[in-house]
């Protein structure tokens, strides 16, 4: 899968110093519609990332970090020395944006931080990502996706009622929704620099984007001090709404958010007269009675493969959709209507199948060129075509341990 020759980001160039997930994925979908994204790394190791995950052929890198620094370019140096801190500034100084990171106030110790870089680009934008941002108390402490959605009031949701709060899904849910937000906030902060010239912050903690996502759980607390509680599969809002069994041992996720959807289901089950307004027409009425009704809904389900309840709620216009694991999304028609994977050779590892692009543009549609770089493997050539280094050069800083 290539990109197309013209993209919308063409000519914006990123120096990311930032590893893992949240502000490498803000990167890599910035790279995807066009951006160069220059990777900067340690020389020793270089981004943890290339370590975790399933390995691959390929010593320096797993399958996470072949499909999250997708459109990189891999330049190392060594940020705590004076030479490696020099030739980031220099970089910094003909970029856009810088990615970052660190915990803060560390690219300041360094001579790095926005201050004095944008002294010598003052139309940089700097994402800042962190786990509880670059202000407040707790700035400095460390951060993880699953530290944020436990602080930012994810976790507590999780579960049944009475159980053990658990974590939403395997996978780092808070990263990746930090690393959205954080492409947002640049490409906001670039429409701002194209009108005045001048750059600024995006500062984000990870906890922040999963506070922002919490439906009316902060308004609600603030006007009558309700706490939701765990829920299992359903909600308190809307009955039946929730995951149901079916007679082949596999799930559907069910969504009644009204009155006329229920009766659509009504009609889907052969059991009309459940909608009337005197037995659950009315969602009082089903919130009131949910586990009678949830209980004829997995009656109806279970006396069905999953397919043919799939099928009924189709044909009725009820919401419905079968819980997938990822295998099943490797046979569904309509993901691979979509595009959704794309098959992408790395040289060494060979075809690795990885998630498509999103969103889909129709003009200027992104696209996926290259999987992550081997560790250093631009290095020569974007400090010599940006900086002018000779091969001399590289070879003193590579002995002097600067890049």
């Amino acid at each position: 899968m290539t990109a197309p020759e013209a993209r919308p980001l063409d000519g914006i160039r990123i120096l990311d110093c930032s590893t893992f997930i949240a502000g490498p994925f803000a990167t890599s979908l910035l790279g995807e519609f066009g951006a160069e994204v220059i990777k900067v790394e340690s020389p020793d190791g270089g981004d943890p990332f290339r370590r975790y995950g399933t390995a691959t052929a390929r010593p320096d890198a797993t399958l996470a970090f072949l499909s999250e620094a997708r459109n990189k370019k891999s330049v190392t140096l060594n940020l705590k020395d004076p030479r490696g801190a020099e030739l980031f500034r220099t970089l910094a100084s003909q970029s856009d944006i810088v990615c970052e990171n660190f915990r803060p106030g560390t690219l300041e110790r360094w001579g790095l931080g926005y201050e004095q870089l944008s002294e010598i680009n003052p139309g940089l934008v700097m994402l800042r990502v962190s786990g509880y941002g670059q202000t407040g108390p707790y700035r400095e402490l460390p951060g993880f996706a699953r530290i944020a959605h436990a602080f930012g009031g994810l976790t507590h949701l999780t579960g049944e009622p009475g159980g053990t709060p658990m974590t939403p899904g395997s996978t780092s849910l808070g990263d990746y929704m930090t690393g959205l937000f954080g492409a947002v906030g640049v490409l906001v902060a670039l429409r701002h620099k194209g009108k005045s010239g001048r750059g600024q912050v995006v500062d984000i903690g990870l906890y922040e984007s999963v506070l922002r996502v919490l439906d009316e759980l902060v308004p609600a607390y603030a006007m009558s001090g309700m706490i939701r509680q765990p829920e299992g599969s359903g909600t308190v809002n809307a009955c039946p709404h929730g995951h149901f069994e079916c007679a082949d041992q596999r799930w559907v996720a069910l969504a009644c958010t009204s009155d006329k959807m229920f009766g659509r289901l009504a009609e889907a089950m052969k059991q009309p007269e459940l909608a009337r307004l005197d037995l659950y027409g009315d969602v009082a009425a089903r919130l009131a009675n949910r586990t009678l009704v949830d209980g004829l809904v997995a009656g109806w389900t279970g006396s069905l493969s999953r397919e043919e309840v799939l099928a009924v709620c189709r044909a009725n216009g009820v919401p419905c959709g079968p819980i997938n694991n990822v295998a099943d999304l490797f046979e569904d028609p309509h993901v691979a209507a979509r595009g959704n994977f794309a098959r992408v050779v790395d040289r060494l590892a060979g075809e690795v199948v990885v998630p498509a692009t999103v969103p889909r543009l129709s003009e200027t549609p992104g696209g996926i060129e290259s999987l992550g770089a081997s560790l250093g493997e631009h290095t020569d050539e974007v400090l010599g075509r940006l900086l002018g280094l000779s091969a001399e050069e590289m070879e003193d800083l590579r002995r002097e341990g600067a890049v």
